[in-house]
């Protein structure tokens, strides 16, 4: 098998994983575990799997100075967006919470202007565009399933998220980006960790809370991150966005076979159009004309 097809099928499955993190939360709701207790304990299992992994590979490097305080900052904000997204998630379904997460390379291009100097071209426009438009379907869609709050909260983490991606281009941009998200993972457990406090350090009381930490430590967050960086060895990145945008489409099918969720025809379109502005605004004309080719439509 070639190179090429490895890698796509690692980030495939990559974004497969990543996008049972909503399921995995409406389970630990139902079960009545905290989203303190269960973020912690997912940051601090996926933190052992990758620095496990680089221990075995005798890939361990300790980061120092800039890139350290760098960290340290990206660790924190990604701690505050993930509670964001999970304490949005509580007041939407697992699908919708996705479709309007993964509004966030909108937000990363949006700060990539200013600050990265790329530039504002038609599509990029016309990207925007298209994921505004998806939004407002879904958000208009559905008004029993979604609270102001919960797009709020989300749409904030989106935010975050974008800012994150930003800033760990322009803070870390000489970071090996396995050794920093080894070190993101320590921050953002300690981060959630203070909230989990603040809770007083309720553990997971049954074998079902354990099962759900398992899932979302293991599946959804340690196993994806290694494939998604292994797999961006073999093929360029903006093929390996373009794969990603099978994450939210996988939240999607599983919370609709799993979880019983029902999605109207104008939230489908409405999630045709966030991917197709998203893929849009991360691909050169080349690019988009070469996943044409492949689809047959050029």
């Amino acid at each position: 098998m070639r190179d090429v097809t490895v890698g796509g099928l690692m980030v495939l499955v990559s974004a497969t994983g990543l996008g049972t993190l909503a399921i995995f939360g409406k389970f630990a709701e139902a079960a009545d575990l905290s989203r303190p207790t269960l973020l912690f304990f997912r940051f601090s299992l996926g933190a052992l799997i990758v620095w496990s992994v680089l221990l075995v590979r005798n890939d361990v490097t300790l980061l120092r100075g800039r890139p350290l305080y760098a960290t340290i900052f990206l660790g924190i904000l990604y701690g505050f967006l993930t509670l964001a997204y999970f304490r949005g998630l509580s007041f939407m379904t697992a699908s919708l919470t996705a479709i309007v997460f993964y509004t966030y390379p909108i937000f990363v291009f949006g700060l990539s202007v200013p600050l990265l100097d790329e530039q504002l071209s038609r599509a990029s426009l016309s990207a925007l565009a298209l994921a505004l438009a998806g939004v407002v379907l879904v958000i208009g869609i559905d008004l029993s399933q979604i609270s102001i709050l919960g797009i709020l909260l989300v749409t904030s983490a989106a935010a975050g998220y974008g800012i994150y991606n930003v800033a760990g281009r322009i803070l870390t941009a000489d970071t090996d980006p396995t050794h920093l998200t080894a070190h993101v993972l320590v921050i953002t457990a300690l981060t959630i960790g203070v909230r989990w406090g603040m809770e007083g350090f309720n553990p997971p009381q049954s074998p079902t809370h354990w099962g759900i930490i398992l899932g979302i430590g293991v599946l959804g967050t340690g196993i994806p991150l290694l494939l998604l960086y292994e797999g961006l060895e073999r093929i360029e990145a903006t093929h390996a966005s373009i794969i990603g945008t099978a994450e939210p489409v996988a939240t999607v099918i599983l919370g609709v076979t799993i979880l019983g969720e029902t999605l109207a025809p104008r939230t489908v379109v409405g999630a045709i159009l966030v991917l197709g502005g998203v893929t849009l605004v991360q691909t050169t004309r080349d690019q988009r004309e070469w996943l044409l080719a492949k689809v047959g439509l050029h």
